[in-house]
């Protein structure tokens, strides 16, 4: 039997396909759909390329915009780098400056240190501890010489929605393009693409219950010589995105961007009295701190760091929770969140956070469950921390053996750093007769730990340390890049044998 499925809650990282969606891709794929190639001059062709008019319609009318204006691509990070690259390097005779946030996406991060590689030079503002980007501060740093401006709308991580409006318009009144990653504010909160001063908006399906791989960029009307393309051959997307088109997926894309524009008035309520009871819940803990506290979120999206607690181990004790500690694209990064250390959250905090997202199929037992779940672990941890105290000898019975018996302590790392290792050993006759450990850090740290606890027991002070962080590491199937911690395990135990009577 197969282990239960874990409550899913990282809705931010991806969405399960809507059935309605599926269902209309699958008729576009097999011999009896329309699955013809929609370039094509025949009937099927014709077919396919009505069921793409249609979906296009479909995605413009989410973001108030004309069909003409949506070019399709393979995702947000596709049209972010359209949007950025396209438009720095058709213009660089103009200028080479971009202005851009610290907090934005890879997709635009990254796209941007390229630049600066090519020559141009990018300018990237730091938000206020709410993750405001204020307009004045903006317009203050546009220069003669900026070509474009790339702001987020909803922060993927903190879920804080930014001033668009105003934003935009310091770039009107100064005619520098304004491009906005719009992946995570498409389906959740209103868009109008024509109300607001942009130029470039760049969306997703998968993150609105369609299938991965297919996003688009909207591209204004008259905005379009402002940008060149990134590959070339066929001249599909007006030459700006060439490829055939997958029908299938660009039919879901359209069928999910009409269903959520459908529910999405009735669907942010929801999500928001499911945030705000998830975050009143979290908060009687104590310690629990709201990223983007006092600044405009989108409804689904909860970021809150906890105090004591490391947050890798906290994830990894919430077996039954489908969660994470930041953006999905950084999740195999051992640093910090980049977003919240732009907030002036410190390193600790910072990688003691936790990003609930909730979703379409999100209900309030789901909710209570989490708080459950949370609550508890976050105490387990507390408790195990250093920084809780206790007795040294807290846990042991009664020393054995005719030469009395003595608590031995010893401890290395400390408070702000990323590992902290404390060891109580209860000894008689010069052998560890029981030991006890607390710790903060990773997953890794605290199993090596708990491990050596067991390993301890009978050993005498000469042989005190049962082998090498090396070995233990290949025991406990510690990933290389984690060993250094363990030279923390094994100073605390060193720090045993300085304190031994």
């Amino acid at each position: 039997m197969s282990a239960a499925r874990p409550l899913y809650l990282d809705y931010a990282a991806t969405t399960p396909v809507d059935p309605a969606v599926a269902a209309a891709m699958s008729g576009c794929l097999t011999a009896g759909g329309d699955f013809g190639n929609p370039s094509s001059a025949h009937a099927l062709g014709s077919v396919a390329a009505a069921r793409i008019a249609q979906a296009r319609a479909q995605v413009a009318a989410l973001l108030g915009a004309a069909a003409d204006e949506i070019v399709f691509t393979s995702g947000a990070t596709e049209s972010d780098n359209l949007a950025i690259l396209g438009v720095a390097r058709a213009n660089a005779d103009r200028g080479r400056h971009v202005l851009t946030a610290r907090t934005e996406h890879k997709a635009v991060l990254d796209p941007c240190k390229r630049l600066e590689k090519e020559g141009f030079s990018v300018t990237y503002l730091t938000p206020g501890r709410s993750g405001l980007i204020e307009p004045a501060a903006f317009a203050a740093a546009l220069r003669p010489d900026t070509v474009l401006a790339s702001i987020m709308y909803a922060n993927n991580e903190i879920g804080v929605l930014q001033d668009l409006a105003g934003i935009g318009a310091a770039c009107r009144e100064r005619g520098i393009p304004l491009h906005s990653d719009c992946a995570q504010a498409a389906g959740k909160v209103p868009l109008d693409v024509h109300a607001l001063p942009v130029d470039f908006v760049s969306i997703t399906a998968h993150k609105i219950y369609g299938p991965k791989g297919v996003g688009a960029l909207y591209v204004r009307e008259g905005a379009r010589g402002l940008l060149q393309p990134l590959m070339y051959g066929g001249g599909q997307e007006r030459s700006l995105r060439p490829g055939t088109l997958a029908t299938h997926q660009i039919v879901g894309f359209g069928v999910a961007c009409e269903l959520a524009a459908r529910e999405l008035p009735a669907e942010g309520l929801r999500l928001a009295a499911l945030r705000e009871r998830l975050w009143s819940g979290l908060e009687t803990l104590g310690g629990t701190h709201l990223n983007g506290a006092g600044a405009p979120r989108l409804p689904g999206i909860l970021n809150v760091s906890f105090e004591g607690v490391e947050g890798e181990s906290l994830v990894t004790g919430l077996t039954g929770l489908a969660v994470s500690t930041g953006a999905a694209c950084n999740s195999v990064s051992p640093d910090p969140s980049y977003v919240l250390r732009a907030l002036g959250r410190d390193t600790q905090l910072a990688q003691s956070s936790l990003r609930f997202s909730l979703g379409r199929f999100s209900v309030a037992a789901d909710v209570d469950l989490a708080l459950s779940a949370v609550r508890a672990e976050v105490r387990r941890l507390r408790a195990l921390s250093p920084a809780a105290g206790g007795s040294a000898g807290e846990g042991f019975g009664p020393a054995h053996g005719s030469g009395g018996g003595a608590t031995v302590s010893g401890e290395a790392g400390g408070p702000g750093q990323e590992s902290w290792v404390r060891f109580h050993l209860q000894v008689a006759d010069d052998i560890v007769k029981d030991a006890r450990f607390k710790a903060f850090g990773c997953p890794h740290t605290m199993d090596v730990a708990a491990w050596l606890c067991g390993e301890l027991r009978g050993r005498r002070r000469a042989a005190l340390i049962p082998g090498t962080p090396a070995t233990w590491a290949a025991t406990r199937g510690v990933p290389v890049e984690k060993l250094g911690r363990l030279l923390v395990v094994e100073d605390a135990l060193r720090a045993c044998l300085s304190h031994w009577p």
